[in-house]
């Protein structure tokens, strides 16, 4: 009886003691025919890891769709002060998100927007200006397009617009 509750004492120590999961070395995307299935986790910076893929892969091109359990922070972009008027939101469902991806001035440049609800079902919406992963995971698939696309900034509208290049 002696031994077990040694053996038992043991174990339970190694076991709180273990290192956790390092969620960094996890792989966060696969290549699929149409792209690229990607699969984030609690502390990920959707955005961030959005650019890395497109830096690191060379994606020219591409637009994406995404579900999941976010913080997320909103803009409504104000016409007068060319800006955005922020709007946090913390653990919500993220119903949907779709963006692009494209260039600017050799820098990845995504244009994201995007429905969460909260748990009373009610639903906001718009411009993303960053989103985080919550509880639980993002799954965003990334659709490649075989031209390099650039936005460039027009005015009078004070706002970065996707050329599709000249005629």
């Amino acid at each position: 009886m002696k031994y077990l509750l040694l053996l038992f004492l043991s174990i339970t120590f190694f076991v709180q003691n273990a290192p956790a999961q390092n969620t960094n070395s996890q792989k966060r995307y696969i290549r699929v025919p149409a792209g690229y299935l990607m699969v984030l986790r609690q502390g990920d910076d959707i955005f961030e890891q959005l650019e890395t893929l497109a830096m690191k892969e060379k994606i020219k091109s591409a637009n994406f769709t995404g579900m999941g359990f976010v913080n997320a922070r909103f803009g409504f972009f104000n016409k007068e002060t060319k800006e955005y008027d922020p709007r946090e939101f913390s653990e919500v469902e993220m119903a949907s998100m779709n963006g692009s991806v494209a260039w600017q001035k050799e820098k990845v440049s995504l244009h994201v927007h995007g429905v969460v609800t909260d748990k009373s079902f009610q639903a906001f919406g718009g411009h993303m200006l960053a989103a985080t992963v919550s509880t639980g995971s993002v799954e965003i698939m990334i659709t490649l397009h075989d031209k390099k696309l650039e936005r460039v900034m027009e005015q009078p509208l004070g706002a970065n617009v996707l050329n599709l290049g000249n005629k």
